[in-house]
């Protein structure tokens, strides 16, 4: 399926992800993951994760493989990649590319997609891991939400749930993982890293900064909301007005979000096929 590995695409956190196609040729993305923690936990929240989803900003779980400690996933194929690379490199024209329009349908789809994990399932999903490195984008740059490794199921569709361990990235966790003290965790966990995330696609830099002149903009949110405040974003990129008030108004969720709903069809694999 990958010829013997051949196309790496990256590397992240539990392995390593191949370009691969299927025996009509429809290319895959083959995740193989390399550290597993107790029995598997997050192969299993994956699989359970994503096998229960059907959502159109939703990555599609098309199979998987489990031998042994040998086990994969088997996505569909997103051809332009994760959209942490065009709002980070300053080097290129990416960001500038996709336009404030196309950005902003980004953040929308996005959006869509968590409601639909929130509210749109038989079974609530919890992501805890939302950031621009698990936005995938396919060739049409619609977003679809990847990566479920840490996500966590809530059968009976409470609001307030509990884990054992902090969960999610530096910069984009939730205060109340840290602490219970700033509240209970729910869905709203998900809801503070999208922010997080959109303020980053707004200001074309990370939550935490450390090579800017002064201290007081080390810390992204703190910056950007002076900037909202006083109607100053100070964006390099040359913005109409309507432009500029869509830029405005992506730094707030959205609490009016679309789902859809349809049923996930997914396949067990031999491992001889992935290679």
């Amino acid at each position: 399926m990958t010829n013997s590995f051949k196309v790496k695409l990256g590397q992240g956190g539990f392995g390593s992800v191949y370009k691969g196609a299927l025996s009509n040729g429809n290319p895959v993305a083959v995740k193989i993951l390399s550290e597993l923690k107790g029995n598997g936990e997050d192969f299993i929240n994956e699989v359970a994760s994503i096998g229960r989803t059907s959502h159109v900003n939703i990555v599609s779980l098309l199979g998987f493989c489990f031998e042994g400690h040998q086990r994969a996933l088997i996505y569909e194929f997103m051809p332009n990649g994760s959209l942490e690379k065009f709002i980070y490199d300053k080097n290129n024209l990416s960001n500038s590319q996709l336009g404030w329009n196309k950005l902003h349908e980004i953040a929308i789809g996005i959006a869509q997609g968590l409601e639909y994990l929130h509210s749109g399932c038989n079974t609530r999903i919890f992501h805890f891991d939302i950031k621009p490195h698990n936005i995938l984008l396919d060739q049409d740059f619609s977003p679809k939400i990847s990566d479920f490794g840490l996500a966590k199921l809530s059968l009976d569709k409470k609001s307030m749930i509990s884990i054992s361990h902090i969960r999610g990235t530096p910069g984009y966790i939730a205060p109340e993982l840290y602490s219970r003290s700033f509240g209970q965790i729910s869905h709203k966990s998900d809801v503070y890293s999208y922010g997080m995330m959109i303020m980053e696609m707004v200001g074309g830099r990370k939550n935490i900064e450390v090579g800017v002149d002064h201290t007081s903009e080390i810390y992204f949110p703190h910056w950007i909301y002076k900037r909202v405040k006083f109607d100053d974003l100070g964006l390099h990129t040359s913005m109409s007005d309507e432009e500029n008030k869509m830029t405005r108004s992506s730094t707030r969720t959205d609490d009016n979000m679309q789902a859809g709903v349809c049923a996930p069809r997914h396949q067990q694999l031999d491992l001889r096929q992935l290679v």
